[in-house]
């Protein structure tokens, strides 16, 4: 089993930018000193539901910060950036880190970034293959050329080369399960997001299943909304308050790029959901719902979003608590299972 935390650098009403960067490199540190796995940092532009616009800088930062954790991206967004220039990063990441860094990828989707950074809709909705495929050539080739819809140029040496030879577990988000097809094709375990219960999920993956060999092991992510209190009462009533806060101007920071509306999600219903699927509560609580999502799902890799409490105080707690509480039992109830 392995264990990571999931940092979106959040940003809560009163909240200044330093504050929220501040908060989310100590969460990174709190979790290896806890005993995770693994950061994940997400990435979003011009919106405070994240305020971290390059997953793939803040990694840097924090593997440097570091010394044991893996950190990964959760996810670098494909279609706002040139796959061999992330390539690039990706590669200097993984040789300064000696193998640490882990690069996700997600397609995004159809807001008003496209427009900003000039990629446009027309990639977004029809290049995400051809993105992939040229990202993994970037980083398992040693030379390359691209003549596609979306990409040309002639033959260039990729420099520098990944450290970790084959870098073949690129991870993908996905959320549909087109998504989930082009990552089976490819051989590349999927992040499924916090929004998906077990049963779809376990859908997903079936359908991913159905189109590879099982030649090989694919450890897929699932990542998940966890809080820890003393009491179920206790820990429902701090996501009640806190998460609405940030989801409602966060959710609405989404814009289109192609003008039409976008009705964002309610936050007080989407937060009773991520709730009442995810580990909230007891140490008791959170132990049996991970637990019986790895019996349903399969997955063996679960990273929680750990700063639903809105302080810098409550997310070290919240961090230290399942480093101590839970992820030691979690060890010890899977079978099989090692970090």
């Amino acid at each position: 089993m392995r264990f990571g935390a999931f940092l979106l650098a959040a940003q809560f009403p009163d909240q200044d930018h330093s504050t929220v960067l501040d908060s989310t490199v100590a969460a990174a540190l709190a979790a290896e000193e806890a005993g995770f796995d693994d950061v994940w940092v997400a990435e979003h532009h011009f919106m405070s539901y994240g305020i971290c616009p390059s997953a793939i800088t803040l990694a840097g930062y924090l593997l440097g910060a570091t010394q044991r954790i893996t950190v990964g991206t959760a996810v670098s967004v494909l279609s706002t950036q040139h796959p061999v220039a992330l390539a690039e990063q990706a590669a200097l990441l993984d040789q300064v880190s000696g193998g640490r860094f882990r690069l996700g990828i997600g397609r995004g989707g159809p807001w008003i970034d496209l427009e900003v950074f000039g990629t446009g809709m027309d990639r977004y909705q029809h290049g995400f293959a051809e993105s992939v495929d040229l990202l993994l050539a970037a980083l398992n080739r040693p030379r390359l050329a691209a003549c596609g819809p979306n990409f040309r140029f002639p033959d260039i040496d990729i420099v520098p080369r990944p450290r970790t030879q084959p870098f073949s577990e690129v991870i993908v988000a996905a959320t549909t399960a087109p998504t989930a097809e082009l990552a089976a094709r490819r051989g590349l375990p999927l992040l499924l997001g916090m929004h998906a219960n077990d049963a779809e999920k376990t859908a997903l993956i079936e359908r991913y299943n159905r189109l590879t060999s099982g030649d090989r092991p694919v450890r897929h992510i699932a990542a998940a909304l966890g809080y820890v209190a003393d009491s179920q009462h206790e820990a429902m009533a701090t996501m009640r308050a806190s998460l609405p806060r940030w989801l409602g101007p966060g959710l609405r920071g989404y814009r289109r790029a192609d003008g039409k509306p976008y009705r964002p999600r309610n936050p007080d219903e989407y937060t009773e959901l991520l709730c009442r699927m995810h580990p909230v509560g007891t140490p008791d609580h959170c132990l049996n719902t991970l637990t019986s999502t790895i019996s349903r799902t399969g997955i063996d890799h679960v990273i929680l979003l750990v700063e639903g409490a809105g302080d810098r105080a409550r997310t070290l707690e919240n961090i230290n608590r399942f480093g101590a509480e839970i992820l030691p039992l979690l060890q010890d109830s899977t079978p099989g299972t090692s970090r």
